[in-house]
C-alpha cells in the first residue's frame, strides 16, 4: 500500500471509505465515512489508516512522505470550506483516535488545532467574538499539554499533572472573581488565563507550547499513534484479547464550534435509552459549549427532550436543530439496525454530526432493545440472540442503578469497569475499617490507591471497591470479579490523602463515611447514595423471551450446581435442566451434623464410627429427598464427600473441649487426634475417593441416604433421576472400590424395599492421570464430569487460593493472558480434556460427558466445551442464563 492509499478523505461531496472498512479506518473513521455517504451534515476531513500506526511505532516519527500527504488533504479541506489552515481566514482541526474496537485508556481528542499567536487575531476579526476565541485557545492549550506533551512525550516530571495544575489556575480565577461557573468568564479572563497556561507549560515542561499550526497537528497525530502502546491500552488489549497488530486510526476533521455564541451548542445522544432500552430519544446538550463540557461536569447539561418540554431542552431551545437531529436519529438507527450513540454540534443554528457508533448499554437495555427490534421487524430472532453478550445477561440480574437516578445525577468520575453491577456505601480507606463496619452490617465502599492480598479481608466485607491505580487485570479487578462485587479501578482523577483522612475525586472532596455509588459495568462513580434495584428473572419479560429463543437454537444442555432445595428452585427459575453437581459436604456443616461427623472421624473403632454415622444418616436422607423431589424427572448428580478432613477439624479450643467430652477423651488426647489428621498439602491429600477408601462406611452411608431417598420418592409416584459421582479418581481401582460399595448398598436396599431403581454411577475427571486413563474409566461408569477447578489446579500446579499474590505480575508481564480459573486453558487443561473426551467416547460411544466447574458458566469455555462434543455444562444458578445464551450463540 502506498502513502496515497493510507489517507482517506471524507465529506458530503466525496468520501473514500464506508462502514465496512473498520479495520482500515477504525470504528470512528468508518462511521464518519458512512454518515457522509448517507448525506448527513458532517464537517469534512480525512482519516489516517490503522496501518500507519505500526509504521509510526516502528520508525518513531511521521515520514516526510506522510506529512506531504497530510498537507495535500489539508489543502483539499481548505478548498472545500474556503478557509486556510494557519491563514487569515483560519481553519481549525480536531484530532481524534479511532481504533477498530473501542479502547478506554487511549487518547481521545485534541480540539482547536491551528490556534496560534498569528491566527488568533484573524479568528477574532472573522468571528467578532474574542471571548469565544480565547476560550477555544485555553482549551487547546490544556488538551494538547495533557495528552501530547505530558502523556505521549512524558515531559512532566512533577507529581501533579498539567491538567490538575491548569484546573487549579481556573478555579483560583473563578474564586477571585466570584464566578459560579465558566459561563461567567469574560474575554479578558480567558485571555489572561491562556497566558498563565502558556507560562505554566514552559515552567513545567521546560519547553514552550507549540505556536506553529503544523507542529500542533503533527504532534497530535503522533500522540494518538503513540497512545496505542500506552500501559493502559496494552493492558486493556490483553484483557479483551485484542491483537496489538491492529493499530489505531487518526481522524483529522474540520472544527465546528458549539461555543461561539447563544445559538450554538453541543451534545451527546442515544437513539434509545441506554439504561432501560426504552425506544425514546435520550441525551444531553449544553448551549455555548464544546464537546468535553457535556461530560466534564463543570456545567449541568440539559436534556435533548423531556416529558415536561422544559425551556432548556434542545426540543424547545433550538426546535429546528432538534427536528433535524430527530430525523437523523431515526435514519441512523434504521440504517445500522441498532441503537446508536451520536455526537453533534450546533454552530450558529446549523447542525453538524461528529460521530455515530453502536451505543454502549446496560444489560437490561441490551436485552430490551434486542427483543423490541425483533418485534419492530428490524432484526431476526437469531440476530437478537447473537447480539446480546452473555455477560450482559449476568449484569441485568445484578444490582443496577435506578434509571431515574441516572437521569438526575451526573457521574463525578470515571475509571475502568472491572466488576459488573452497582454498589452504594460509605467510603472507607482501609481494609480493617471495611471489615469492622461490614461485620456490623454496614454497607461500605473500600477506596484504595490499589489493593493487595493483605486487603482481602476488607474487600470481602465491602459492597464495592474503587481504586485510583491498576487496570482490568489488577488484584482488585481479579478479586472483585471472582466474588461478583462491583469494582471500578484506575480512576485517574481520584487522589487519596496520604494520611487516609479524605480523597479528592476531581474537584469533589470525599471524607470517610461519605456515600458514593459505583457502576462497575460502566466505570462511573457517583457522589451520594443512589437507589439500586435488582431484577429477578421471572419479572423480566424481555429476558425470558430472549432466552426462550436461545433455547431453540442450542444443543448443549445446561444444568446447575446446587446443594439445597432452595438452590434448586432458584436454578429451575433460571431454566436449569438438571443438577450437574450437588456437593454433599455442604450438608455436613450444620452445627449438630458436624459435631457427629467430627466424632466419627476421630473414632478409632469401626463400631464407634458406625454409631455416629447412623445419627447423620436421617439428615442426609432428608436432604436428598428434598433435592430429588424438587428436581423431579430431571437428572441430579450427587458428588460423594470430597473436601479434605482438615476442613471439618478447623476448630477452636471451646469446640475441642465439647468434642473431647463427647468422645470421653482428655483435652490433650482429642487435640493429638486432631493434629494427627493435619496435612501438609490437604488439597492433594486425604480427600475424595481416598476418604471413602479409608472410611468405606462414609461412602456406604451416603449411598444409602441417596438411594433410600430416591426409592421413597419412586414409591410415592415421583421420577427421581439419580447420578452418583465418585470424586478425585486417579486410578481405576479407586473407582471400582467405591462403585462396589454403592452397588452393594443398592442391592441391599432393593431387597429390603422390594423396589428397583434405575440410576447412574460416574466419576469426576479432575486430575491429569484420570484424563489419560479416561478410556478405561469410561468402560466402568455411565457418565463422566470434568471438575475443571481441580483439573486446572493439578495441571498448572497453581493453588487457586493463592493466585492473587502472583497473578497480577503474570498479567502485567504477559506470562498468561487470562485467568485459567475463569476461562479454560485450552492449550494445557483443554488438551487433557480433549484426550479424555475422545478416549471415553471411543470406549463407550453413548457415555454422557459434562463439566461441573464454574467454567461451565463462562461463555468462552462453553465454546470450547462444544468443540469437545460435551453433552452438558453445569454452573451456579445465577450463571445459568449466561450459559443458555452462550450455548445458543455457539450454534449460530
Amino acid at each position: 500500500m502506498n502513502n496515497k492509499q493510507k489517507i482517506y478523505f471524507f465529506s458530503q461531496l466525496q468520501t473514500d471509505g464506508d462502514q465496512h472498512m473498520v479495520d482500515i479506518l477504525g470504528g470512528k473513521g468508518a462511521n464518519i465515512a458512512e454518515m457522509c455517504k448517507l448525506g448527513l451534515p458532517v464537517p469534512p476531513g480525512f482519516t489516517l489508516a490503522t496501518a500507519l500506526c505500526s509504521d509510526y511505532l516502528r520508525k518513531g516519527a511521521l515520514t516526510i512522505a506522510l506529512k506531504k500527504n497530510i498537507k495535500k488533504n489539508i489543502s483539499k479541506t481548505e478548498k472545500m470550506l474556503g478557509k486556510s489552515f494557519g491563514g487569515e481566514n483560519p481553519l481549525l482541526f480536531s484530532v481524534r483516535s479511532g481504533a477498530p474496537v473501542s479502547m478506554p485508556g487511549m487518547m481521545e481528542t485534541v480540539l482547536n488545532i491551528g490556534l496560534t499567536s498569528q491566527t488568533i487575531p484573524h479568528m477574532i476579526q472573522k468571528t467578532g467574538n474574542s471571548r469565544f476565541v480565547y476560550d477555544s485557545y485555553r482549551r487547546l492549550i490544556m488538551m494538547y499539554s495533557d495528552v501530547v506533551m505530558e502523556k505521549a512525550l512524558g515531559l512532566n516530571k512533577t507529581s501533579l499533572s498539567i491538567r490538575e495544575k491548569m484546573e487549579e489556575l481556573l478555579q483560583k480565577t473563578k474564586k477571585t472573581k466570584g464566578y459560579k461557573n465558566d459561563s461567567f468568564m469574560t474575554s479578558e479572563d480567558w485571555e489572561l488565563l491562556s497566558k498563565k497556561y502558556l507560562a505554566l507549560v514552559k515552567r513545567t515542561f521546560g519547553t514552550p507550547f507549540p505556536d506553529n499550526h503544523y507542529d500542533q497537528l503533527y504532534g497530535a497525530v503522533e500522540a494518538v499513534f503513540a497512545s496505542w502502546n500506552g500501559k493502559r491500552a496494552r493492558e486493556y488489549r490483553v484483557f479483551e484479547k485484542i491483537p496489538s497488530s491492529m493499530g489505531t486510526a487518526v481522524n483529522v476533521q474540520a472544527m465546528v464550534f458549539g461555543n461561539q455564541g447563544t445559538n450554538c451548542g453541543t451534545g451527546v445522544a442515544f437513539t434509545r435509552n441506554p439504561s432501560t432500552g426504552e425506544n425514546m430519544f435520550f441525551g444531553e446538550w449544553l448551549p455555548n459549549a464544546q464537546g468535553e463540557d457535556v461530560v466534564a461536569g463543570i456545567r449541568t447539561p440539559h436534556p435533548i427532550v423531556d416529558e415536561k418540554k422544559s425551556k432548556n431542552s434542545l426540543f424547545v431551545a433550538m426546535p429546528g436543530a432538534f427536528k433535524e437531529l430527530n430525523n437523523i436519529r431515526k435514519k441512523l438507527e434504521k440504517h445500522y439496525d441498532d441503537m446508536q450513540d451520536i455526537e453533534f454540534t450546533v454552530q450558529e443554528s446549523k447542525l453538524w454530526m461528529l460521530q455515530t457508533r453502536r451505543g454502549k448499554r446496560t444489560g437490561i437495555a441490551a436485552i430490551k432493545i434486542a427483543t423490541d427490534m425483533v418485534e419492530e421487524k428490524l432484526i431476526s430472532k437469531k440476530e437478537a440472540v447473537r447480539r446480546v453478550k452473555p455477560l450482559q445477561i449476568y449484569e441485568s440480574l445484578l444490582k443496577n442503578i435506578q434509571p431515574s437516578e441516572l437521569e438526575k445525577n451526573l457521574s463525578a468520575g470515571f475509571g475502568l469497569p472491572a466488576g459488573p453491577g452497582a454498589s452504594s456505601g460509605a467510603v472507607v480507606f482501609s481494609a480493617e475499617k471495611a471489615e469492622s463496619l461490614g461485620k456490623k452490617g454496614k454497607k461500605v465502599i473500600l477506596v484504595r490507591e490499589e489493593t493487595s492480598p493483605e486487603d482481602i479481608h476488607g474487600m470481602h466485607y465491602s459492597e464495592g471497591i474503587l481504586t485510583s491505580r491498576g487496570g482490568l487485570t489488577s488484584h482488585a479487578a481479579l478479586v472483585a470479579r471472582g466474588w461478583g462485587k462491583s469494582c471500578v479501578v484506575g480512576c485517574q482523577t481520584l487522589i487519596i490523602d496520604k494520611g487516609l483522612r479524605f480523597a479528592m475525586l476531581g474537584t469533589a472532596k470525599i471524607k470517610e463515611g461519605d456515600f458514593v455509588t459505583l457502576n462497575g459495568s460502566t466505570g462511573e462513580i457517583f457522589l451520594g447514595r443512589l437507589k439500586l434495584f435488582q431484577n429477578p428473572l421471572g419479572s423480566s419479560g424481555p429476558l425470558n423471551e430472549l432466552l426462550s429463543w436461545a433455547d431453540k437454537f442450542r444443543k448443549l444442555k445446561v444444568r446447575t450446581n446446587a446443594d439445597t432445595p432452595e438452590d434448586c428452585q432458584k436454578a429451575l427459575d433460571f431454566g436449569a435442566e438438571g443438577v450437574g453437581l450437588c456437593r454433599t459436604e455442604h450438608m455436613f456443616f450444620d452445627e449438630r451434623r458436624v459435631y457427629n461427623f467430627r466424632k466419627m472421624i476421630l473414632s478409632e473403632s469401626k463400631k464407634e464410627r458406625s454409631t455416629h454415622l447412623k445419627k447423620i444418616l436421617p439428615y442426609q436422607t432428608k436432604d436428598f429427598y428434598g433435592i430429588l423431589k424438587k428436581m423431579d424427572g430431571l437428572p441430579v448428580t450427587v458428588r460423594l464427600l470430597d473436601p479434605p478432613l482438615h476442613e471439618f477439624l478447623n476448630i477452636n479450643q471451646k469446640e475441642l473441649k465439647v468434642l473431647a467430652l463427647g468422645l470421653g477423651l482428655s483435652l490433650k488426647e482429642a487435640g493429638d487426634r486432631v493434629d494427627s489428621l493435619r496435612e501438609s498439602n490437604p488439597m492433594l491429600g486425604h480427600r475424595g475417593c481416598r476418604l471413602g477408601i479409608s472410611y468405606p462406611d462414609i461412602t456406604a452411608m451416603q449411598a444409602k441416604a441417596i438411594l433410600g431417598a430416591a426409592l421413597r420418592l419412586k414409591k410415592q409416584g415421583y421420577n427421581p433421576c439419580v447420578e452418583i459421582m465418585i470424586p478425585l479418581v486417579s486410578h481405576l481401582n479407586e473407582l471400582i472400590s467405591q462403585k462396589d460399595i454403592v452397588m452393594g448398598v443398592y442391592e441391599s436396599l432393593k431387597n429390603e424395599k422390594g423396589l428397583s431403581l434405575s440410576f447412574k454411577v460416574g466419576t469426576m475427571i479432575e486430575v491429569p492421570r484420570a484424563c489419560l486413563i479416561a478410556g478405561e474409566i469410561a468402560k466402568n461408569v455411565d457418565f463422566l464430569s470434568f471438575g475443571t477447578n481441580d483439573l486446572t489446579q493439578t495441571t498448572f500446579g497453581f493453588s487457586r487460593d493463592d493466585t492473587a499474590s502472583f497473578f497480577p505480575h503474570y498479567f502485567e508481564k504477559n506470562i498468561i493472558e487470562v485467568d485459567p480459573f475463569e476461562q479454560i486453558d485450552t492449550e494445557g487443561v483443554g488438551k487433557l480434556m480433549s484426550i479424555a473426551a475422545g478416549d471415553a467416547k471411543a470406549a463407550k460411544n453413548k457415555i454422557s460427558i459434562g463439566i461441573c466447574g464454574e467454567h461451565g458458566g463462562d461463555p468462552n469455555s462453553i465454546v470450547f466445551c462444544k468443540t469437545l462434543g460435551l453433552d452438558y455444562v453445569s454452573c451456579s444458578p445465577y450463571r445459568i442464563p449466561i450459559a443458555r445464551l452462550a450455548a445458543a450463540q455457539v450454534e449460530l
